[in-house]
This record gives C-alpha cells, structure tokens and sequence, in this order.
C-alpha cells in the first residue's frame, strides 16, 4: 500500500512572529515544532504500512529547516520523506498549498492513502486536507476517529460527529483528515533515530512540480491578511444583591437593551 502523510512543521506557541510587510508568518530562524495533530496522522500511517504492508511517504512544504520536522517523523516510522522548498511557494494560503502538496503527490503515481491532521495550530483552518482531495479529484473523509477495517479497497471508518460518531464505508484512493481520539502517537525508537540520520531527503521545487508560478506562493494565493492587530480589551461589570428572580429579571432587560 501507496500510503502518504503531509505535515507541516509550525512555529512553537512562543515564538510566533509576523512579518509586517506581508502579514505573513515568519518561518525562518524561529524554533518550530511538527504540528502536534500531524502526530496522529504520521502514526496512524504507520500502524496501516506495519498491518498491510507498503511504505510511508511524509511530504511537508516550508523553508530548509522543515528537514528536522520531516527526520523526526523518519524516527516515528515513515520510509520516504520529500521537502517542498522554493521562495515562490512563502505566502501561500490553504488554496495554494493544497494545489502544491496536489501537485507533488502526483509526482508520487498511484496513492492509495493519503493522511493528514485535523488542522494546524498556527492556522487552525482544517482547510488543506479537503482542498489536496479536491485537487486530485478523490473522496476525502474528514474528523476520522477510527479505522474499523480494510479490505482490498474498501474501508470502513468511524468519523467522529458533536453527538457522537459516523460509521462510513468508503473506497481507495482517499484523503483522511484524523483527530487526536484515533490513536496515541509513538515515542521515536532508536533505530528510527539511526534511520533518521541516514535516509535520502528528496527537495522539490516550483520547477520540479511544473506549477504555473502565478498559483502557487503568494501571488497564487485568492486569500491574503490585510491588516493585524491586537483587540483592546475592555472590561464592564455591575453588582447587584439580589435575590435569584431579581437578578434574572436584571439580565432578561439588560440583554433586551444591548439588543
């Protein structure tokens, strides 16, 4: 089995840094993290490639240091691993970045699974695993909980729901986008810390994707950030000694006055 990861490596929670010309994230030089529900992806990847066979690629766009990201997940069990890096991918929104993680997998031929996380934590979006699937014409199943059972082509998934859960059967190729409720991620072993150190890392580039530039990257980008700020916080409170149907009546009319 043809199985793929994408992750992506994020800047850790306290080191996050806006480029002011941009509105951009600035990747390079800050100390980043694999996005921790990429975790769950990488390990549910693995759990399939060591019960069906076959091999795991992770694929992960960003800047040169996205190597460390893509050799921790060697460690947790993935075979292959390929950086998508080109200044003329920085500034790319969901839409762009799933036409270039789309265009790389392509390269790959025939994929039968392909995992990603729920969503990023810089971004919070979930909006990449839907838009890969989209752009590589495939069934996509999103919030995946569980995976009941394969059987040749065919799976059958829990996806989880607010009030409970989803039982779905599907088929192969397909995109999932899982939660933390799925598995429990691994620690690296040592042997994966010694393959880690030792296996190829593929670079691709704008060039190698044969992407048209002016949809990748910034310029390819149909959302941009147009102005940040920090929202002033204010606070206005009232005290009122009153008896439990007083202070309903208080709430019911003042909510009636802010409309």
């Amino acid at each position: 089995m043809n199985i793929v990861v994408c992750i992506k490596q994020v800047p850790d929670t306290t080191e996050i840094k806006i480029d002011p010309k941009t509105n951009t994230l600035i990747r390079e030089g800050v100390e980043s993290i694999i996005n921790p529900f990429d975790l769950y992806a990488i390990e549910e990847a693995v759990k399939i490639k060591e019960t069906c066979g076959g091999t795991v690629t992770a694929i992960s766009m960003g800047p040169p240091q996205t190597e460390n990201a893509l050799r921790e997940a060697v460690s947790l069990g993935v075979d292959r691993i390929i950086l998508l890096s080109d200044r003329k991918f920085a500034g790319a929104d969901t839409w762009a970045t799933s036409l270039t993680l789309a265009g790389a997998i392509k390269q790959l031929g025939e994929v039968d699974l392909i995992f990603f996380g729920q969503q990023a934590i810089d971004g919070d979006t979930a909006q990449v695993g839907p838009g890969v699937a989209s752009h590589l014409d495939i069934e996509q199943v999103c919030f995946v909980s569980k995976i009941i059972q394969i059987k040749g082509k065919e799976l059958e998934l829990e996806r989880l729901m607010e009030d409970g859960y989803d039982v779905l059967s599907t088929q192969i190729p397909l995109a999932l986008s899982v939660v933390k409720e799925i598995n429990t991620p691994r620690l690296p072993s040592l042997r994966g810390k010694k393959n880690a150190r030792s296996v190829e890392l593929t670079v691709w580039n704008a060039n190698d994707l044969a992407l048209d530039e002016k949809l990748i990257g910034l310029n390819g980008s149909p959302t941009q950030v147009v102005k940040i700020f920090t929202p002033q916080m204010t606070k206005h409170g009232e005290k009122h000694e009153v008896s439990a149907e007083q202070a309903a009546d208080i709430i019911y009319k003042r909510i009636k006055e802010l409309r």
